[in-house]
């Protein structure tokens, strides 16, 4: 994976960085795996706006991904990896030896024609999908379950990773991105790897206009709001705004907003960094 620095012909390209997209190997997805994708622009049924800031932005597609990777035994082949704008990892598609075609979330290393399988017979290699029970200590792993048969739900973003660090009875101990330290029941499965797209961090959009494609509208500074629209507005020319909150009074940087008694609290070793 690679980035280009554009050359300054335009003043939205001075500072932009884009992706190389070396490691994309076709850029027409899989029609069988397409879904619509109906933008709401923030309203609700009413067409009350329920969500600020979104609004506008490209067409898109919705690619179909398989999360619970439950054709167990069953190896596949890796056809191609693309790009998919509903998210900011690579996608791969995998043809199965029965006729299938699925797409999977890309770990990075994955190649085209490299053979992936999961559930049983799956050995610890990227791209496979095991149990945490089967999976050697210290291995990097990435799209977690939570629950078992739930499907991958954390470390699933482009370049993420989480680490298993231990297995006692019923539990695995995972160190997730965040920084947690947490539980998870080894009955559980992850994907070998690091998700792919580590890059990502590093593109720069170097306009507005691109931020207004992906469907995000201008956001408003709370301290230069009036006081009616929130805590930190008002005010005499450049004023400071008083402590940060939101726009509902909740106090940030700093303020603890978890609930004491959560049920997973316990199974929460080491809380994530500030």
């Amino acid at each position: 994976m690679s980035v280009r620095k554009l050359k300054p012909i335009t003043p939205g390209q001075r500072f932009r960085v884009v992706n190389g997209f070396d490691t994309i190997t076709t850029d027409k997805p899989e029609k069988s795996l397409l879904a619509p994708k109906k933008r709401s622009g923030g309203r609700n049924n009413s067409g009350k706006m329920t969500m600020r800031y979104m609004g506008g932005g490209h067409k898109q597609k919705y690619r179909i991904i398989d999360f619970k990777r439950d054709k167990s035994g069953i190896p596949a082949t890796v056809k191609s990896i693309e790009y998919d704008p509903n998210r900011t990892a690579f996608i791969a598609l995998l043809y199965y030896v029965d006729g299938e075609k699925r797409y999977i979330i890309a770990q990075s290393g994955l190649k085209v024609g490299q053979k992936v399988i999961s559930g049983e017979g799956a050995t610890p290699d990227v791209g496979n999908s095991m149990l945490l029970s089967k999976i050697p200590l210290g291995t990097t792993i990435s799209c977690i379950e939570l629950h078992p048969g739930q499907g991958a739900v954390l470390a699933r973003s482009a370049g993420s990773f989480a680490q298993l660090m231990a297995r006692d009875g019923k539990y695995a101990t995972i160190k997730l991105p965040s920084g947690e330290t947490r539980l998870i029941l080894v009955t559980c499965s992850a994907t070998i790897g690091v998700v792919s797209n580590s890059d990502h961090q590093l593109l720069v959009s170097g306009k507005a206009g691109r931020t207004r494609w992906l469907g995000r509208r201008p956001r408003t500074r709370p301290v230069v709001m009036n006081p009616v629209d929130h805590p930190m507005g008002g005010g005499e020319g450049k004023s400071s705004g008083g402590h940060p909150r939101s726009r509902n009074g909740i106090p940030a940087k700093g303020f603890k907003t978890r609930s004491k008694t959560k049920a997973s609290n316990k199974y929460i070793i080491e809380r994530r960094k500030k």
